[in-house]
Order: C-alpha cells, then sequence, then structure tokens
C-alpha cells in the first residue's frame, strides 16, 4: 500500500468543481491508500471550529462545506486510511474538534514521518518564504496562541469579515511583490534538512510543483513541491515502499 500527500486545494463554496473532485479522488484513489497527508491551505479560509455549529444558518455555504468534507473524511477513516491533517497559511485555527471530526491527526509544521522506508520532512511551506519580510511578520503574530485567542472570541460575522478583508489584502499585496520573494529561500530548505537529518522535504504553499535536486553537504537531497488544485486538475505524490516519492497531477472527476 502507498501513502498519498496533497496541498492547497483552497475549498470554498465558490470553486465546486475542486471539492466535487476532491470528494472523487477520496472515494478512488485514496480508497486504496495506507495514509493520505494533507499539509495545509486545505480550506480557502477557516474561522474557527465552532463554523461547524452554523449548519445551513451560514448564508456563506462554508459551515455546510465543512460538515461534507469532515464527513468524507471521517468515512475514509473508518474504512481503514489514516487521515492526517497539517495547518497552511489560510486555515491556521483548524482546529482539535474539526480533526476529531475528520477522522484525522492534526500535525505540527514541520513533522518529520517515515515513509515508505524513508524518513521525510513535511511543512506545509510558508514558513521557508523568508524573502517575504511582511508575510513572515504576519505569519508570526498568526500563530500567536494569544491573538488567535482574541479572534476566536470575536463573533463569527465579525471573523468572516475579517477572513474577507486579509484575503483581499494578502491578494493585493501579492500582486505587487516579486516572484522570487514569494518563493522559498534556499539557505532555509538546507537548514530545516539539515536540522531534521533527513533528506528529503515535501511541502505546499508556493503553487509552484516541481522536483528539485539538492546538495546536501555532498549528499544527493531532493525537494518536492506540491501544486494547488484548479476545477480541472489536482496534484498528488505517491510513496510507496522502496520506491521514491512520485509527483503527478491528474484530472478531476466530478
Amino acid at each position: 500500500m502507498s501513502t498519498l500527500l496533497i496541498s492547497d486545494l483552497h475549498l470554498h463554496p465558490g470553486a465546486p468543481a475542486i471539492t466535487d473532485g476532491f470528494l472523487a479522488w477520496l472515494d478512488g484513489r485514496a480508497r486504496e491508500a495506507e495514509a493520505i497527508y494533507i499539509l495545509g491551505d486545505f480550506f480557502e479560509a477557516w474561522i474557527g471550529d465552532d463554523l461547524l455549529d452554523l449548519g445551513d444558518a451560514d448564508p456563506s455555504g462554508t459551515a455546510a462545506l465543512a460538515a461534507r468534507i469532515a464527513a468524507a473524511l471521517q468515512a475514509r477513516s473508518e474504512a481503514g486510511t489514516a487521515v492526517y491533517l497539517m495547518h497552511g497559511n489560510r486555515d491556521f485555527l483548524l482546529g482539535e474538534r474539526f480533526a476529531e471530526a475528520a477522522g484525522a491527526t492534526l500535525l505540527p509544521d514541520p513533522s518529520v514521518v517515515t515513509l515508505g522506508d524513508e524518513r521525510v520532512l513535511l511543512m506545509h511551506g510558508d514558513s521557508l518564504c523568508t524573502r517575504d519580510e511582511a508575510y513572515m511578520a504576519f505569519r508570526a503574530q498568526a500563530r500567536d496562541p494569544q491573538w488567535q485567542a482574541r479572534i476566536l472570541a470575536m463573533p463569527i460575522p465579525e471573523r468572516l469579515a475579517l477572513a474577507r478583508q486579509l484575503r483581499d489584502q494578502s491578494g493585493e499585496a501579492n500582486s505587487n511583490k516579486a516572484e522570487d520573494i514569494m518563493d522559498v529561500t534556499p539557505d532555509e530548505v538546507t537548514a530545516a534538512l539539515r536540522e531534521h537529518g533527513v533528506t528529503t522535504l515535501i511541502h505546499g504553499h508556493t503553487h509552484r510543483p516541481a522536483v528539485h535536486e539538492l546538495d546536501l553537504d555532498g549528499i544527493p537531497a531532493r525537494r518536492y513541491v506540491l501544486g494547488d488544485w484548479q476545477p480541472d486538475r489536482g496534484w498528488e505524490i505517491e510513496i510507496a515502499a522502496g520506491q521514491p516519492p512520485v509527483l503527478r497531477d491528474f484530472p478531476l472527476e466530478g
């Protein structure tokens, strides 16, 4: 059996084709997997696990979408596929309540896990983009437990409005940034590999799918970058025992 890794689906009610494609993938490719890892930005935005309480009372449809996704993941988990979730820069408020509803385990970012026959470093990838100083300042704030507690104490309509505001600000800011600033910093990649004593890194975030061959102090290493899902196409990495990771894209089926 193999392990499948995905990232950056950015699920939201306005992209039903990606939701349908993910559910088809979950009931198809993922059915034969020993485990699936979702490496962040699973949702376009997440304002707190109490969103699940709204159900159909949420006019945006996000609560109903979240419940549908959680139920599908729970079913896959109960069928024998382990499900792991990692926070991204869009859904850093995902909590244990959603994980429990989804039959999933929340992983810290970064995490080292054994996949196939190898120890592999898993990250969302945003912490590697240190040249984007403005984003790194926001990231530090957004990961602060006191800041998160203040946000989660706000009424849900205010949190929804804040999420829209942050998305708009992020899109405007990114449109004015050089492309290399929003990519990983090479020295941060090698530092992370050294720190964790591994030669393979898998991450998402940058939306630049590729396999990068590296030289880590004279030892061959690799960095695998997952792509972001589009209405007609998804990305995955498959790892089987005795085989190197395989990065592939595939057409989505609704």
